[in-house]
């Protein structure tokens, strides 16, 4: 059963710093995915990439079998499966295996492919790469919904009445989504089909002003192609730490962040399209990154809901190591427990049920005083001295403390 509210999770590309060791950054991930589903996070996906030395892990499918063995509760999902590098019968049949194995707890995420190092050792033109993402995920969609067998002929694969060796676990299939930054292609396929969106464009500059358009065009693009889309099956990704101050979420992640804008985004990527010089401090300054305070983390989510035009489904950390792994980890938790319960509804009946004490209560808990000194009087013992000044001090303290 879906839990009330927004969903929350994390979008692990991996970003690990040049010069960590692979193999334990690997490790980290997943304990740190098994450190989310004790913390009640709904959702983890992992993305695929194959150069730049930053985002080591290639395939997401084999994290999320390990996954999946040592969680019990939060979705798994591929953040993104590059679709141009695959031939979509396999992609299907390895994410309907998925599902089996998670007992439904699989999810797609599709994209064109976000480094253009891999698609060129792949020989992939780069201006190939979105419309064969359209044409794999048509081929996808069409394969789940196992209804009759499927032929396919396009300029990069080939398919001759193919079909799933599965139906999929889950009904009618496992959670897909496409992902989407700032250009109208990712909000324009997941329309078409009918899926949801991944909006790792809501952290960049503008993202957050861009939000009531990028959904527009979804929600265009699903009418003229007979489909529907669901603000519940949008998500978005930003950069977020959380520490008791602002001050101090600032001083964890500062050295850190530099860190990854200079040595990958700058001297591996060349700065890509739109990125700011200082990310973090325009970021903050704007909305799109939130690093603060739970407080102040709540009230960027709340100022975000505001602009999506009509709200959103889910919202996801893009993981990164801008913090040590124990200042990283405790923000995870410091958001689980006074960030997450806002958006969730888990807080309305606690708070009612508080409030309903405190009104009602010198005609409900008084008659208490004079129980406890019927319960001396019934053994025939003297009132202590005092007794009803002390108890009357325990009821007032326990209010200042509420």
């Amino acid at each position: 059963m879906a839990k009330r509210g927004l969903q929350f999770g994390i979008f692990l590309a991996p970003f690990h710093r040049l010069g960590d060791n692979p193999t334990l950054a690997m490790a980290r991930d997943i304990e740190m995915i098994e450190w989310l589903d004790r913390l009640g996070y709904d959702e983890a996906w992992i993305g695929e990439h194959h150069s730049a030395g930053w985002e080591i892990i290639a395939s997401p499918e084999l994290v999320i079998a390990a996954a999946a063995e040592r969680t019990k509760h939060i979705r798994l999902g591929s953040g993104v499966t590059s679709l141009p590098y695959h031939h979509p019968f396999l992609v299907a049949q390895r994410f309907v295996q998925l599902d089996h194995m998670t007992r439904g707890r699989a999810m797609l995420g599709c994209g064109p492919g976000a480094l253009v190092s891999d698609a060129y050792m792949l020989g992939i033109d780069p201006a190939t790469q979105r419309r064969r993402m359209d044409e794999a995920l048509e081929a996808i969609m069409a394969l789940l919904a196992c209804d009759r067998p499927v032929t396919r002929k396009t300029d990069w694969f080939e398919m001759n009445e193919a079909r799933l060796h599965l139906r999929p676990y889950s009904d009618p299939h496992f959670p897909i989504a496409v992902a989407s930054t700032l250009t109208p292609s990712g909000p324009t396929v997941a329309g078409k089909h009918g899926v949801g969106i991944l909006s790792l464009g809501a952290g960049m500059p503008g993202g957050p002003a861009a939000l009531p358009g990028q959904w527009r065009i979804a929600e265009e693009a699903a009418a003229k192609h007979g489909k529907t889309v669901s603000r519940a099956d949008w998500r978005l990704v930003m950069n977020v730490h959380v520490a008791e101050t602002d001050e101090k979420a600032m001083e964890e992640v500062r050295v850190g962040e530099r860190m990854e804008t200079v040595t990958y985004f700058e001297d591996a990527l060349g700065r890509p399209p739109g990125r700011s010089e200082d990310p973090l401090t325009d970021g903050v300054k704007s909305g799109s990154t939130l690093v603060g305070s739970p407080e102040t983390v709540a009230r960027g989510i709340e100022n975000l809901i505001e602009k999506s035009g009509g709200g959103f489904g889910g919202f996801l950390f893009r993981a990164n190591d801008w913090a040590d792994r124990e200042q990283t980890w405790r923000s995870y938790e410091l958001f689980a427990r006074w960030v997450m319960p806002r958006f969730q509804q888990s807080l309305d009946t606690v708070r009612s049920s508080h409030a309903w004490a405190v009104e009602n209560r010198k005609t409900i808990f008084s008659p208490n005083v004079e129980a406890l000194r019927k319960a001396f009087t019934d053994e025939g013992r003297a009132v202590p001295e005092g007794f009803d000044a002390r108890a009357s001090g325990a009821r007032d303290s326990s209010r200042a403390a509420d």
